[in-house]
């Protein structure tokens, strides 16, 4: 998925205003460089003057910030690197950590988008990338999970 698709799903799913994305982005690196400006540039559509690709720097560092607003942070633990690229695999996996999810949670989001997957396929998408067993998310599949996701967050109704 196109990392501007993901970070407006996840701010539209948690409400969350520009300053609050700014704020989570500044959780995981205090010293990056990003303004509300830049967040509102990131939200605008692709056709839509102003327009500003997220990239995975980004992107990283907010999934990142989602982790620590919602787990805290591990002060005992080394900081762990950013990451260089932002795969479909790697938001389920720091979803999955942010909002604690377990198996059944993970299955009831995609049961609740209408796209229901195995265990052995959810399992597959959060193996090593060279296990024999590893498996992409696809575009369809994150964007599942995200609409379960955030059914489950917002209330379906």
């Amino acid at each position: 998925m196109i990392n501007n698709d993901v970070l407006r799903s996840i701010r539209y799913m948690l409400d969350l205003s520009d300053i609050k994305v700014v704020e989570i982005i500044k959780l995981a690196d205090a010293d990056f460089p990003v303004e509300k400006v830049d967040v509102q540039a990131f939200l605008k559509k692709d056709e839509e003057d102003g327009y500003v690709e997220c990239g995975n720097d980004v992107l990283a560092r907010f999934l990142d910030g989602l982790v620590f607003h919602y787990r805290g942070r591990d002060e005992s633990l080394p900081p762990r690197p950013v990451e260089k690229r932002v795969t479909n695999n790697v938001v389920l996996k720091k979803l999955r950590v942010a909002f604690q999810l377990k198996d059944v949670d993970m299955h009831q989001a995609f049961q609740d988008a209408g796209f229901p997957i195995s265990k052995p396929e959810l399992t597959a998408l959060f193996r090593q990338p060279d296990h024999k067993n590893f498996r992409l998310c696809g575009d369809q599949l994150l964007r599942n999970f995200l609409k379960g996701l955030t059914m489950r967050v917002r209330g379906s109704g």
